[in-house]
């Protein structure tokens, strides 16, 4: 019994210093799916505020080849009173969804249409200058190498970042083309570090989406919040 309380106490212990160490709130990503052509995408992210435990949402439309917001293309609400006991705010993300019907329609969003996973992370802590990925879509036979490179300055509150993503493709014939996904002089306040979470492109083979896992200073820690990078390729 001695035993049984004990590991209790240093798997409290832990839990504690976890969460005193991160203090933040984590998203959760969502995909929503593409257009037919693959021209339009569609994804959002959800959580819980800390410490108010407001649940809030965000949703988003991405115009694949200009990699830009659709207008109009970024919606987001937080709920005034606080989630009840065994809620996750992802009703906030229902609702954002169901009241921008039109936006959806409008852009022929199909939520069946979801990405192909080409690639998902497995590293919670990504290198401090990037990450060198491989990955191959088995359907086409192409594969494909992508590097994260980020460009950091300040600390705390003061960060200010940027970064792109090199991306090499290579046919089955050993083809290459050379792609620079992102906006290399876009600068983000408060983000620390970057990470490339999945990769997932759609049917026709076309678009390709990164996305990105952003960690953001907040009050007492660090949130966590993502983004996509897209390409036609």
């Amino acid at each position: 019994m001695l035993l049984k309380k004990n590991f209790v106490f240093i798997i409290l212990i832990i839990l504690t210093s976890v969460s005193v160490l991160w203090a933040g709130d984590t998203a959760v990503f969502v995909d929503l799916g593409f257009s037919p052509d693959g021209g339009m995408y569609m994804f959002g992210q959800y959580g819980v505020m800390s410490p108010s435990l407001r649940p809030w949402a965000d949703l988003y439309i991405v115009d694949v080849a200009g990699n830009v917001f659709v207008p109009n293309g970024r919606v987001t609400h937080t709920q005034e009173s606080a989630i009840r006991a065994g809620q996750d705010g992802s009703g906030v993300l229902h609702q954002l969804v169901s009241s921008n019907a039109s936006l959806t329609s409008r852009h022929n969003i199909n939520f069946q249409n979801q990405g192909l996973p080409l690639y998902i992370s497995r590293d919670a802590v990504p290198p401090v200058r990037g990450e060198q990925i491989t990955f191959r879509d088995f359907l086409t036979g192409y594969s494909y190498s992508a590097q994260l490179i980020p460009v950091i300055s300040g600390t705390g509150q003061n960060t200010a970042s940027r970064f792109h993503i090199a991306l090499t493709s290579t046919s089955p014939s050993g083809q290459t083309k050379n792609y620079t996904v992102g906006a290399p002089n876009f600068i983000r306040q408060r983000i620390t570090q970057y990470n490339i979470k999945r990769v997932l492109i759609d049917g026709t083979g076309s678009s390709m989406i990164f996305v990105i896992e952003m960690k953001r200073v907040a009050a007492n820690g660090f949130d966590i919040r993502y983004m996509v990078e897209a390409v036609r390729l």
